[in-house]
């Protein structure tokens, strides 16, 4: 099971309890189940998965969604295998993890070693989400030849997920060396995989890191906040006297996930995105404060920070305001599912609340886990009953964030 994925009995339950009134959404009705259709109809559609026109393909991926299993599920392993076309082969193995077909995970294990980068980043996106202690070694081997610019965050995701399923020595090595060394791009993603996997074992090297100036300090101090380790608090403490304002928000998010005086720094947050958006001039504070307040939406337990989000971003027309809080709403989407539902279930104005959602999912690269979000949105609406909120709601985000 995914450690990101949420269970349908979660989030139909969020939904319901929360007993929001949600508007029959416009449109054309989805189907109430899985459908068959004619093996023609689905190569044909699979093969369209790589057309240049956004319409088509959208439609194409549509169509196999909604097929039943047992034809989608070998239509697509058969493409991810022979076709012709690197694109659909990849657009083919993102789609195949909507269907929890135990062959899913084979076909991934193959994709690890393809020339085909996009094949490799979906595989490691997988094996995050699904760990096997097997994997270890392989892993640790493809980091030091891995080199791909969006490859190797994900693998480096993955590996950081399996050393919180098997502490594995051989990762925590691996780790706390490639956080210490290489380009900052490459760094960054290491010490937002340690915060985000609870890694308490690189807590002196985050410390280290947190006390330097640097386009680095802020990505170790969010870290330190993840761990929850109170003795991070000094340092934190510190990087308020000394780190540049830009850094405050960080800094604010990251000693409210400690859980001290979390009400004023998460009113902070909130009060320097509505300064920030109203005020020219102060975009790498809005983008901070966006950031924190996605942070602690996604660790939970701040439904607040999230409402915030919608507050601003939605009234919001200039891109300096409207890009980065879609970004952190979309990111709050993936990462705490169940939180965004039930926020959407809340909304007055969900229409416009769900078009900024769909904002953030445009500029996220995580093809994977938007399609795990929308098979729990269609698995979601497949089993709710007619009429229902829960129902309604998922055919509102199927019909506008187009899936």
């Amino acid at each position: 099971m995914s450690r990101r994925s949420d269970s349908l009995s979660i989030i139909c339950f969020l939904i319901l309890m929360a007993g929001a009134s949600i508007a029959t959404a416009q449109g054309v009705q989805e189907p109430s189940a899985p459908q068959a259709v004619s093996p023609e109809q689905l190569k044909a559609a699979i093969d369209k998965l790589g057309d240049f026109d956004y319409d088509t393909r959208t439609a194409a991926s549509r169509t196999v969604r909604r097929t039943v299993a047992t034809q989608a599920v070998p239509a697509l392993l058969q493409a991810v295998a022979e076709h012709a076309d690197g694109y659909v082969r990849y657009r083919a193995l993102v789609l195949l993890t909507g269907f929890n077909d135990p062959r899913t995970t084979d076909a991934m294990k193959e994709s690890r070693t393809s020339p085909n980068d996009r094949l490799r980043t979906v595989a490691y996106s997988f094996f995050e989400h699904h760990p096997e202690r097997t994997l270890i070694g392989d892993l640790i081997v493809s980091l030091d030849k891995e080199q791909g610019e969006f490859v190797r965050p994900l693998l480096v995701r993955a590996l950081a997920a399996h050393g919180a399923a098997y502490d594995d020595p051989r990762i925590r090595q691996t780790l706390l060396r490639e956080a210490g060394r290489g380009e900052d791009y490459f760094r960054s993603a290491v010490i937002e995989a340690l915060g985000d996997y609870k890694a308490a074992y690189a807590y002196d090297a985050l410390i280290g890191i947190a006390k330097l100036d640097g386009p680095l300090q802020d990505d170790a101090a969010l870290a330190l906040g993840k761990l929850q380790d109170k003795r991070a608090l000094t340092t934190l403490a510190q990087l308020q006297q000394t780190a540049p304002r830009q850094s405050q928000p960080t800094v604010a998010a990251a000693i409210c996930l400690l859980g001290v005086n979390c009400g004023s720094h998460q009113n902070y947050l909130i009060e320097t995105l509505k300064f920030a958006d109203k005020n020219l001039g102060f975009q790498e504070l809005l983008r901070g404060a966006a950031s924190g307040l996605a942070a602690l939406s996604v660790a939970g337990g701040h439904d607040e920070a999230v409402d915030t989000l919608f507050t601003v971003g939605i009234p919001a027309r200039d891109d300096t305001t409207r890009a980065p809080v879609a970004l952190a709403v979309g990111m709050v989407a993936l990462r705490n599912t169940p939180l965004m539902l039930s926020a959407l279930t809340k909304r007055p104005d969900l229409d416009a609340a769900i078009d900024l959602l769909a904002e953030g999912f445009d500029m996220l690269e995580e093809d994977l886990d938007k399609e795990t979000f929308f098979a729990a949105a269609r698995r979601a609406y497949w089993g709710a009953p007619d009429g229902s909120p829960t129902r309604q709601l998922m055919q509102t985000l199927i019909r506008k964030l187009d899936f």
